[in-house]
């Protein structure tokens, strides 16, 4: 065998062996992009179908009226263009306006309460010295399992009088207390609200603080930090995102607060058909058959939501007093500076214009006096 032919068989084996093994056919490329898609379909067409349409109903429907013939609409009903109708007519209404100043009030006292007994808990579960921590977490998340009217149920024959033993307890020990009266049932509903959700925020807090690696502990012991400032200083600055999420949470959940009035006002006669926004929109609907004003009170509640969770998360988002005043101080020396190239600038064309002002003078001199 000639050398030549031994160069020119290495030669083909290395092209061999730089060639790929196999060449990804477009078919397959194009089976792998649409897999995502496939996968998803599911999700995306219940979230179209329960979210996406409804809300684009809702919004049309808020813009719209129906006109009846006869008292029941008997001799026929028509739909027609009712512009913001709708909306002049449900912020006009008194008692759905005072219905979303009562759900303020709700919000500004429960969800704090809630916030607060919540991270308690979830810094009392995870602390070094808690035992059965499963056991009592299992416990305090089982209020969230019961359904909200079965929920209020059980609270309502503990609110009335003669059916409760703690109204009966405090009646022996000369007390008259009245959880169902005009004054006092809002923060009965409260309490019902804040017994059915702390153990949910409370599981919420407890995977933020699982999530704070252990060496941060050691650091903080070895600093000579007591269970105190463990929690102050490290914790809670460490699962502000949680205690953020929470907060948004209850904020738009106390806008949709319904099943509990709704269940409370066949035991309290305080609670009226427009207690609550939601519990408005519903009478609105369904009792008087007015989905256009139904529907312009839903997306109030909405907007409502919306502004109340993004002036929170903005307020909340805030950088740190340091952080503000020196991008003040970095913004007024840019300020500064752009105003002193201004004015350089400014003082540099006036002495360009003076001296093409002399220049030019001194040029028509020159003309006139060889003329001359």
């Amino acid at each position: 065998m000639s050398a030549d032919s031994t160069t020119t068989g290495d030669r083909t084996m290395s092209q061999t062996n730089t060639k790929p093994a196999f060449r990804t056919s477009t078919k397959a490329t194009s089976a792998q992009k649409r897999a995502p898609w496939i996968l998803l379909a599911p999700f995306l067409a219940l979230f179209l179908l329960t979210f996406v349409i409804p809300i684009i109903s809702a919004l049309f429907q808020s813009f719209t009226t129906v006109d009846r013939q006869g008292l029941f609409g008997e001799d026929g009903v028509t739909g027609r263009f009712a512009g913001f109708d709708n909306y002049v007519t449900a912020l006009s209404d008194n008692g759905f306006v005072a219905s979303i100043g009562r759900m303020l009030l709700f919000g500004i006292v429960q969800v704090p309460v809630m916030i607060i007994a919540c991270t308690i808990l979830a810094l009392l579960l995870e602390s070094a010295s808690a035992r059965w921590p499963g056991f009592f977490r299992a416990i305090y998340f089982m209020p969230y399992g019961v359904p909200g009217v079965i929920a209020t149920i059980l609270w309502s024959f503990l609110y009335v009088p003669g059916l409760s033993p703690i109204v009966s307890l405090l009646q022996s020990m000369g007390l008259q207390p009245d959880f169902l009266g005009a004054n006092s049932v809002l923060w009965s509903i409260a309490n019902i609200v804040t017994w059915t959700y702390t153990g949910y925020n409370m599981l919420i807090i407890v995977a933020q603080l699982k999530s704070i690696p252990g060496e941060v502990y050691e650091a903080a012991k070895m600093d000579g930090a007591g269970p105190f400032q463990v929690a102050w200083r490290i914790q809670i600055p460490l699962i502000a995102p949680a205690l953020v999420l929470t907060t948004v949470f209850s904020i738009i959940g106390t806008l949709q607060l319904f099943a509990e009035p709704q269940i409370l006002s066949t035991v309290a006669p305080a609670i009226d058909t427009e207690y609550t926004p939601n519990y408005a929109a519903y009478t609105n609907a369904f009792a008087f058959n007015e989905y256009g004003v139904a529907s312009a009170q839903a997306v109030i509640i909405a907007l409502a939501a919306f502004i109340l969770s993004f002036a929170f998360l903005a307020l909340t988002n805030r950088p740190p007093k340091d952080e503000r005043d020196r991008r003040k101080r970095q913004k007024r020396d840019g300020l500064e500076a752009r105003r002193a190239l201004q004015t350089r600038a400014s003082a540099v064309r006036t002495v360009t214009t003076q001296a093409d002002q002399g220049l030019q003078a001194g040029r028509v001199a020159t003309t006139e006096g060889t003329d001359r």
